[in-house]
């Protein structure tokens, strides 16, 4: 699986590169805040939402510590998505939030 840290996906933000962000936690954590422009698709119904992610972007998956969007990021990537997990979550986010 590829991963990216918090700190480079930071960095692609800051350069205003344009990003697919797709976060897989839950409401309640969300709610606390998350990446600008994250798109919020908690893990549990990202097989609903298949069809609103484009199989021709790039997508950086998003969770608390890494261990969902990894989960999420093997799921998608055998579905023919190209994802790249963001390793160590919001917990290693130092970065602007959105609430």
């Amino acid at each position: 699986m590829k991963e990216i840290t918090a700190k480079e996906l930071e960095k692609k933000l800051i350069d205003g590169e344009k990003v697919s962000i797709i976060d897989v936690r839950e409401d309640e954590e969300v709610a606390q805040g998350k990446i600008p422009g994250a798109r919020h698709i908690p893990l549990g119904q990202l097989t609903d939402h298949l069809d609103e992610i484009d199989k021709n972007q790039h997508h950086y998956m998003v969770c608390r510590s890494g261990g969902r969007s990894g989960s999420a990021c093997s799921f998608l990537s055998k579905h023919g998505y190209d994802v790249i997990n963001m390793a160590g979550g919001m917990l290693d986010w130092e970065g602007e939030i959105e609430k």
